[in-house]
């Protein structure tokens, strides 16, 4: 999976640290999804999507 967060983030000016606090991860956490390493809950994906106002689709590449 691929996501654009790292992208988003910097649209906004957003650091890994900024994202976590907002959404109540650890930074670490946003670091794995940025590799895409990491696939979130529902309610994560939907918090960050929120926070870099888009939505879930938009946000998270699914590969086949």
């Amino acid at each position: 999976m691929k996501t654009r967060i790292k992208e988003l983030r910097a649209r906004y000016d957003m650091t890994q640290e900024d994202l976590a606090r907002n959404v109540g991860a650890r930074r670490e956490t946003i670091v794995f999804l940025e590799k895409g390493k990491y696939n979130p809950s529902l309610k994560l994906a939907h918090d960050i999507a929120k926070a870099l106002n888009t939505k879930i689709d938009d946000l998270f590449i699914f590969e086949e």
